[in-house]
C-alpha cells in the first residue's frame, strides 16, 4: 500500500448510506440471506470498533464489528470486511482488519467470529472452529467459521449457538 494515502476512522453514523452502498456494490442482493445477515438483523454494529477506509473523500473500505454470544460467551462478529474492487490487494483490507483487532483487543473483547476464507484471515491469526462446536442461524459453510482469541484461551471450553447478544440489540 505504499501508492495510497489511506486513513482509517471510526465509522460515524453519517457513514451508513455510504457504507450500504458500498456492500451492495461488492456484496450484490444475495447479502441478505447469509447467515451473518441473520444476525445483523436486530444488533446494531458498535461503530466503536467499526472502521472506514479514505482516500482522501473517497470511501474505498469498510469493517464492522457486532455483539454476539456463543453459548452464554460473549464475542464479536467481524464482518462485513469489503473494500472496492479496484483497491483490493493493495493493503486497504489489512488495514482496517489490523485496526478493528487492535481497538477490540484494547477495549477488552476476548473473542472475534467470522464468516470468511480462513487463507485470507490466519494471516492476522484466525482459526477453523471445529466442525460442530458453534452453530450459526441459517445455512453456513463450517469451513468458513472462524475464531481469534485476543487473550489467551478465550475460547478453550465455548461452544453452542451464535446469536445476537440481545442486550445490545436496538429497540423497536
Amino acid at each position: 500500500m505504499t501508492d495510497l494515502s489511506l486513513t482509517i476512522l471510526p465509522e460515524s453514523p453519517n457513514h451508513a448510506q455510504l457504507i450500504e452502498r458500498l456492500h451492495e456494490r461488492t456484496f450484490g442482493p444475495g447479502r441478505f440471506v447469509l447467515s451473518a445477515y441473520r444476525l445483523r438483523e436486530h444488533i446494531d454494529h458498535i461503530n466503536a470498533l467499526s472502521f472506514t477506509a479514505w482516500i482522501g473523500t473517497l470511501l474505498v473500505g469498510s469493517v464492522r464489528q457486532l455483539p454476539i454470544l456463543v453459548g452464554d460467551t460473549p464475542a464479536l462478529l467481524l464482518g462485513p470486511l469489503t473494500v472496492e474492487p479496484p483497491f483490493r490487494a493493495r493493503g486497504v483490507g489489512r488495514a482496517l482488519l489490523d485496526r478493528a483487532l487492535a481497538d477490540a483487543r484494547e477495549q477488552g473483547h476476548k473473542l472475534i467470529l467470522l464468516v470468511g476464507d480462513e487463507p485470507y484471515y490466519s494471516r492476522v491469526g484466525f482459526k477453523k472452529i471445529p466442525k460442530g462446536r458453534v452453530t450459526m442461524p441459517g445455512p453456513v459453510d463450517a469451513h468458513r467459521l472462524l475464531v481469534m482469541e485476543l487473550a489467551d484461551g478465550a475460547f478453550d471450553g465455548v461452544s453452542g449457538p451464535i446469536r445476537p447478544d440481545w442486550s445490545k440489540a436496538r429497540t423497536a
